[in-house]
């Protein structure tokens, strides 16, 4: 082949590697959801997830004593950041009061008096776990605060999904929060505005 032969392909080889970008491009690498916190007015609470402190303490026990198999304030994260890939499910102080005393009361026995000090140690877990039949493998929970990352104090990653932990006081209700769920196919990102964060327990 000559030079002149080589210049004229060229400018064919340019438009095909152009077109197999474009290509690329048009695969999704980044999935925005919307955010959905369940509606949960009995009792109500609109402070968000904080250290356990005597008025959420006994919120909580409020909370558990609701009835029925899928009280939506103990049960506040189901369908939350909903996508096809990942489901999320949070432990929070809050959470850990309520929860126990849900179950308490469900095998009939009288409400319990969840410890307060073991809820004070309590910290904010979430768990992913992989939507059946999803093929997207959980490669790293990546939450921010205003844009600053935070740090997990504690993380696992097993079965294609994970549980991460982190200090309470990241969830406040003072600043919006970006949870990126980074998967081996495309990244699933989930944006939890302020007014949702009041709603969180």
């Amino acid at each position: 082949m000559s030079i002149r032969d080589v210049r004229s392909v060229l400018p064919l080889c340019s438009l095909v590697v152009l077109l197999v970008f474009a290509a690329g491009a048009a695969t999704p690498a980044l999935a925005q959801v919307k955010v959905r916190a369940r509606p949960a007015p009995t009792p109500p609470w609109t402070k968000g997830i904080l250290p356990i402190s005597p008025e959420s303490y006994y919120n909580a026990i409020e909370c558990g004593k609701q009835p029925g198999d899928d009280p939506p304030c103990v049960f506040w994260d189901t369908g939350f950041c909903a996508n096809d890939d990942f489901a999320l499910a949070w432990y929070t102080p809050y959470k850990q009061v309520a929860y126990e005393v849900w179950l308490t009361i469900r095998k009939n026995l009288p409400p319990p008096q969840p410890s307060y000090p073991a809820a004070q140690r309590t910290r904010v877990t979430i768990g992913v776990t992989p939507v059946k039949g999803a093929t997207n493998v959980l490669k790293e929970l990546a939450v921010k605060r205003a844009g600053k990352p935070a740090v997990a104090v504690d993380r696992s990653i097993s079965g294609g999904g994970g549980r991460y932990t982190f200090d309470t006081s990241f969830f406040a209700p003072t600043a919006d929060i970006t949870l990126d769920l980074v998967g081996s196919t495309r990244t699933i990102s989930c944006v939890i505005p302020q007014a949702v964060l009041r709603q969180l327990r």
